[in-house]
C-alpha cells in the first residue's frame, strides 16, 4: 500500500492532501507521515548501529532542484526499487514558498533557526523553523548510531566552484574529515568551514543535535521543471548509496582533494547607505584583490586584505542588520585549534 498513490510526495506536499493513512509499512521497511513535508523512514528491524540521516531540502522554496533529488529519492525509496538500510527524516522546508516559486514569503528562514524564530514571531517561517528544530532533536534523540544531516540548498547566483559545502562552525569538537572525504566523493571539493555560530538549519542540528550537518550549495536556483538533473549527479548517487547501506568505504583524508576556506568576517548591512562594490552578477568565490574596498556603509569601510580573499553570499539587498555577504579565506585542518 502507498499512501500517496495518486501523486509522489513532493506533489502530495504542494497540493498540501493530508495521505490516506499516517503510517504504513511495505517492502521491508515502516514510514511515518509526520505532517505537511514531514516523513520518517527506517527498516522493520533497525541495526543498532545504523546511522540516522536527515536529508532536507526547499528551506528556500525556489531552490528546486534539490527537492527534485530528494523527491526521486523518496519515491523509489517508497515504491521499492531504492532499499533502505538507515533511520531517515526527510523535510521538505518552506512548503508556501515552494507554491509560490519564491525564496521566502516573509523571512528567510535559514536566519530562523537556533532559537532565532523567536525574533520574528509575526513571519510566515518562523513557525515552521521552530516545527523543523522539534523535528530533528525528536529524530536524533532516538539515534543510537552516527547522525548525519544534509541540508540541500542551491544558490542566487553562480560560483567560481559550482558545488561547494558549508561546515558549521563547531565550538569545541574536530571536523570530522571522513565526512569531508565522502563530500569529496559526492563531487563537492570545496567547503567552508565557519567560524562562529548561526542561525541557519545545519548549525542547529550539529549544535543541539551533534550530528555531522553541512549545508549542500549545489548549483544555480532555477524553477520545477527547468533543472538539469544530470548536473546533480553526484550527491544523488552519493545519498542513495548512504541511505541503502551500500556507502564505500571512505578512504583517508587526503587534503589535495578538499579545498578548504575560512570565514574571515561578515559584511553587515548596517543602513539604508550600505553600498557593495561588487558588479551584481559576480559569482560566488571571486577573489578579491588586496586593497580593493569591498562595501562601504557611512563611515566603515570594508577592504580586502592580501590578494587570497573571496567574497561569498553577496547580497545587497537584505534588510538592514543582516549579512550581506561573506568574506572567506583559504584554510586548513592543520590551523584547527
Amino acid at each position: 500500500m502507498n499512501p500517496f498513490q495518486a501523486t509522489d510526495f513532493l506533489q502530495q506536499t504542494l497540493q498540501g492532501q493530508t495521505p490516506t493513512v499516517t503510517y504504513w509499512q511495505q517492502h521491508g521497511m515502516q514510514a511515518e507521515w509526520l505532517g505537511p513535508g514531514l516523513l520518517q523512514l527506517q527498516p522493520q528491524t533497525v541495526a543498532a548501529h545504523a546511522e540516522s540521516v536527515l536529508l532536507s531540502a526547499g528551506v528556500h522554496g525556489n531552490e528546486t532542484a534539490p527537492i527534485e533529488v530528494l523527491s526521486g529519492i523518496v519515491n523509489d525509496i517508497l515504491c521499492g526499487q531504492l532499499p533502505l538500510a538507515t533511520r531517515l527524516l526527510v523535510v521538505l522546508g518552506n512548503i508556501p514558498a515552494m507554491r509560490a516559486g519564491k525564496r521566502f514569503i516573509d523571512y528567510d528562514m535559514n536566519r530562523l533557526f537556533n532559537g532565532q524564530h523567536a525574533s520574528q514571531p509575526h513571519a510566515a517561517e518562523a513557525q515552521r523553523a521552530a516545527e523543523l528544530e522539534l523535528a530533528a532533536q525528536r529524530f536524533f534523540g532516538d539515534a543510537h548510531g552516527p547522525r548525519r544531516h544534509y541540508d540541500l540548498h542551491t544558490a542566487i547566483r553562480g560560483s567560481v566552484f559550482e558545488r561547494f559545502a558549508i561546515y558549521p562552525y563547531l565550538h569545541e569538537r574536530a571536523h570530522n574529515r571522513e565526512q569531508l572525504m565522502w563530500l569529496a566523493a559526492a563531487d563537492i571539493g570545496t567547503v567552508l568551514l565557519h567560524s562562529k555560530p548561526a542561525a541557519t538549519y545545519s548549525y542547529f542540528t550539529s549544535h543541539h543535535c551533534q550530528a555531522d550537518a553541512f549545508t549542500l550549495e549545489l548549483g544555480k536556483a532555477r524553477p520545477f521543471g527547468h533543472n538539469e538533473l544530470a548536473r546533480f549527479a553526484g550527491i544523488d548517487q552519493a545519498l542513495r548509496l548512504l541511505v541503502s547501506g551500500r556507502k564505500p568505504v571512505t578512504p583517508p583524508f587526503q587534503p589535495q582533494r578538499v579545498q578548504l576556506f575560512r570565514a574571515s568576517y561578515d559584511l553587515i548591512k548596517l543602513s539604508g547607505e550600505f553600498v557593495l562594490h561588487l558588479a551584481d552578477d559576480v559569482e560566488n568565490f571571486t577573489a578579491l584583490p588586496d586593497g580593493m574596498v569591498i562595501a562601504e556603509d557611512g563611515d566603515s569601510r570594508y577592504i580586502a586584505r592580501g590578494g587570497q580573499e573571496r567574497i561569498l553570499f553577496p547580497n545587497p539587498k537584505v534588510s538592514i542588520g543582516l549579512r550581506a555577504g561573506i568574506v572567506i579565506a583559504p584554510a586548513s585542518l592543520d590551523s584547527d585549534a
